[in-house]
């Protein structure tokens, strides 16, 4: 009997891989080859904000599940577990945090009864403890009751350059990298479908944000380009197959914002004059921009005035 359950397990498992097949529910993307994607929601985190905004991935091998960032709260965690466990009953091996902002990681306490390891950049422990306090307040201020039973869950495998691990056929490469979108940031590529997750390093549609330094995220993105990858999942927006122009289209306004904020210091604009006119004519190119974009000022402007 044990054996005849594991058998239709197997084979559940490799039908929904082969053709496809989208969990019911909490709305996931079936890209084939075991892959699963999330796609959150373009709103603005001080409007509308219900702890779905961001894109979160599953991978599932042989050996079981890897899940690559887990949503803003544990309410949007569950969900992403419950579609998992509407997939496979193959075990969560690991839950992977692409870097240290609240719409990733909030869900990781939904995971907490599967024992996985919890992956993340070097740095990520510190910074989800050091923010602990801040990032509680700023949840239930946001979410009220969509807020209860999310925790701070940190990192029980901290990644300094780079690791792999196993999922049985496959192997995710993670690759940490130093200060750019955040100073925590990671990516991770599937060797079984060259496919990369880029969390936060990559915006589609939806205006890149920046807290970390704007030199090094254009350099990662240079990075991440040379990989060539097949497909690539964004943090936020659709996955694509042209990773070239979607790193490009970031990079264009990123190499704009830097000029024309540097261009303004030097002629003696203020910051709020700043956030008026720089990268004005990315405008039309990308959702929520106004509020994004003098965010990125209010981040680079003062970086900027002691170069």
């Amino acid at each position: 009997m044990r054996y005849l359950t594991w058998l239709l397990t197997l084979v559940l498992l490799v039908s929904c891989a082969q053709t496809g097949t989208k969990p019911a529910g909490f709305g996931f993307d079936a890209l084939g080859d075991g892959i699963y994607v999330h796609h959150g929601a373009h709103l603005d985190i001080d409007v509308g904000y219900q702890g779905d905004i961001c894109n979160i991935s599953f991978v599932v091998g042989s050996k079981g599940v890897a899940v690559i960032d887990t949503g803003g709260s544990y309410k949007v965690g569950k969900q992403v577990r419950d579609a998992i466990r509407r997939v496979t009953s193959l075990p969560v091996l690991y839950v992977i945090n692409t870097h240290v902002h609240p719409d990733h990681v909030f869900g990781n306490a939904a995971f907490t009864d599967d024992k996985p390891q919890y992956v993340g950049h070097e740095k990520l422990a510190n910074a989800m403890l050091n923010r602990k306090e801040q990032y509680d307040k700023l949840n239930a201020r946001l979410l009220g009751e969509d807020a209860k039973g999310s925790e701070t869950i940190v990192p029980t495998i901290s990644v300094k350059d780079g690791m792999e691990l196993d999922l049985g056929d496959r192997k995710l490469t993670l690759k940490a990298y130093p200060i750019a979108h955040t100073h925590t940031d990671m990516a991770v590529t599937d060797s079984k479908t060259q496919m990369l997750f880029t969390g936060d390093l990559l915006f589609i549609e939806r205006t890149p944000v920046l807290e970390g330094d704007i030199k090094g995220l254009i350099a990662v993105i240079d990075t991440l380009k040379s990989q060539n990858a097949k497909q690539v999942v964004p943090g936020h927006g659709p996955v694509t197959k042209d990773g070239t122009t979607a790193f490009n289209n970031e990079q264009r306004y990123l190499k704009l914002l830097l000029a024309d904020v540097r261009a303004a210091i030097k002629s003696g604009k203020s910051m709020e004059q700043t956030m008026e006119t720089a990268a004005i004519s990315e405008k039309d190119k990308w959702v929520l921009f106004d509020v994004a974009n003098r965010r990125n000022v209010n981040t680079i402007y003062p970086q900027l005035e002691w170069e």
